[in-house]
C-alpha cells in the first residue's frame, strides 16, 4: 500500500523556518548568561534570569495563542509573530543595560512561543493524520539539529569575533524565517460557529487542552530531567575533567536522533504507542545513569547517545500523543498545552535542581533524576500506557478480521 505523501512543499517550508527560529533560540540561550555578566557585569543569578526569562516569556504567550489561535487564523500569527520576533532580534543592539535586557529578552521570549506555536500547530495539519509519529519526528529533527548547531556557532562566534555578531546572526535568522515562510500554505482551522463561539468564553478549560494534559504531565517530568542536562553538563564535565568531550556531547546526541527518528516515527505509526515509549524512557534512565558514573570521554558521550535516543525519542512521542488525544478543531490547544507543560520542566527545572547539587553533588543529581525518569514509566502506564495498550490490541483484532474476510472473500 502506496504511503501518502509527508514531505510536502509546505511540511518542509515550515520545517526549515522551524529550525531557523530555534537556531536563534539555542544560540541566544547558551551565550546570554557570559554575555550578561561581562557587558553589565551581572552576578550569576542574575545572568540566570537574563537566560530564563525567554522562556518565562514563552510560557506567557503559549498560554494565550493556544486559546486564539484558530479564532485569529494560523498564518496571521505566524507572520506577526515571525515579524516580531525579528523586531525583537534587533533589539538586543539597543539593549544598553540589564533591566533593558531582562525586559527584551521576554517579549523575545513571548513573540517565540507565538510563531512557535503556530507553526507546530499547522504542521500537524500539512502531514498525514496516519504517519504523525513519523511526521512529527521529522520535524522535531529541525529543533534538533538546532539545540546542537546553535551551542557550537555561539561558542564559535564569541572566540573569534565581538558579541554584537550573535545579535546579527540572529536577526539574519530571523529574517530568512519570515522569507521562507512566505512561500507556505498554511491549513486553517475549520470550525463551526459554535464552536468559534465556544473558544470565545473565558474559562480555564479555554486556555488548555485537558484530554492532552495527563501525556504533558510525563513531558513534564521529562523537560526537569533534561534540563539538568542543558544547564549543568558543562560545570559537571569542569568537576570530572571532561570538558573535551562535552564538547561533543550535543553533537552525538543530535546525530544518534537524526539517524533514530524515522524508526522510531514509524513504529510510533505502525505498532503503537507503548512500543516506542517504553524503551525510550529505559533508555533515557539507563542515560542519566551512565552520565552519573562516567569516568572518561567514551562514558560520557556513550551516555549523550542513550540520552538521544530516550529523551530524543520522547519529546517526539509525547507531542504526538498530545495531538492524537484531542479533539481536531483543538489541535492548536492541545500544541500549547504539550509546549507549556514541556517548557515549564526546562525551565523550572534548574531552579530544583539546583537545591539538589549542594546536597548531593553532580553524580548524585543525575542518579536522582534517573530515579525520576523511572518513576515516571509508571505514571505513563497508568495515564495513558494502559489504554493505549488496550487500543491497540482492538485494531490488531480488527485488522485480523478484515484479512480473514478478505482471504475468504477470495476464496
Amino acid at each position: 500500500m502506496n504511503k501518502t505523501k509527508l514531505w510536502s512543499k509546505d511540511f518542509t517550508i515550515i520545517t526549515i523556518t522551524t529550525f531557523f527560529v530555534y537556531l536563534t533560540f539555542y544560540l541566544l540561550m547558551t551565550t546570554l548568561t557570559v554575555y550578561a555578566i561581562k557587558q553589565f557585569s551581572a552576578s550569576q543569578s542574575q545572568a540566570g534570569l537574563a537566560s530564563s526569562m525567554f522562556v518565562i516569556g514563552a510560557l506567557f504567550s503559549r498560554i494565550l495563542v493556544g486559546k486564539y489561535i484558530e479564532i485569529i487564523g494560523r498564518r496571521k500569527l505566524m507572520l506577526t509573530g515571525l515579524i516580531l520576533f525579528l523586531i525583537a532580534s534587533i533589539s538586543y543592539f539597543t539593549a544598553d543595560n540589564l533591566n533593558l535586557l531582562l525586559v527584551v529578552r521576554f517579549v523575545h521570549g513571548a513573540v517565540f512561543g507565538i510563531a512557535a506555536t503556530a507553526m507546530a500547530t499547522a504542521i500537524m495539519d500539512i502531514m498525514p493524520s496516519e504517519r504523525r509519529g513519523e511526521g512529527t519526528s521529522y520535524y522535531s529533527l529541525s529543533i534538533t539539529l538546532a539545540s546542537a548547531i546553535g551551542p557550537f556557532l555561539g561558542l564559535y562566534i564569541t572566540q573569534h569575533a565581538k558579541f554584537d555578531s550573535i545579535f546579527v546572526a540572529c536577526t539574519a535568522f530571523s529574517l530568512i524565517s519570515i522569507v521562507v515562510i512566505l512561500f507556505a500554505n498554511i491549513p486553517e482551522a475549520k470550525l463551526t460557529k459554535k464552536q468559534i463561539e465556544g473558544m470565545k468564553e473565558f474559562k480555564l478549560h479555554d486556555f488548555f487542552e485537558k484530554k492532552a494534559i495527563p501525556i504533558s504531565i510525563v513531558a513534564f517530568i521529562m523537560g526537569i530531567a533534561y534540563s539538568g542536562i542543558l544547564s549543568y553538563i558543562n560545570s559537571y564535565a569542569l568537576e570530572i575533567n571532561l570538558t573535551q568531550a562535552a564538547s561533543f556531547f550535543f553533537l552525538v546526541y543530535s546525530a544518534v536522533c537524526l539517524i533514530s527518528r524515522p524508526l522510531t516515527g514509524e513504529l510510533l505509526d505502525g505498532k503503537g504507542d507503548n512500543t516506542v515509549m517504553y524503551p525510550s524512557l529505559i533508555l533515557f534512565v539507563l542515560g542519566l545513569g551512565l552520565i552519573s558514573q562516567a569516568s572518561n570521554g567514551f562514558s560520557f558521550l556513550l551516555a549523550g547517545a542513550l540520552i538521544g535516543l530516550g529523551y530524543g525519542t520522547v519529546y517526539t512521542c509525547t507531542q504526538a500523543i498530545a495531538v492524537k488525544v484531542s479533539p481536531k478543531h483543538r489541535v492548536g490547544l492541545a500544541t500549547s498545552t504539550f509546549f507549556i507543560m514541556m517548557d515549564a520542566g526546562i525551565g523550572v527545572g534548574p531552579l530544583l535542581i539546583g537545591t539538589i547539587v549542594p546536597m548531593v553533588g553532580f553524580r548524585g543529581m543525575y542518579m536522582t533524576l534517573a530515579t525520576i525518569v523511572f518513576l515516571s514509566i509508571f505514571l505513563y502506564y497508568f495515564i495513558h500506557g494502559k489504554k493505549s495498550s488496550f487500543i491497540q490490541q482492538h485494531l490488531i483484532e480488527k485488522q485480523e478480521i478484515e484479512l480473514y474476510k478478505d482471504r475468504k472473500s477470495v476464496v
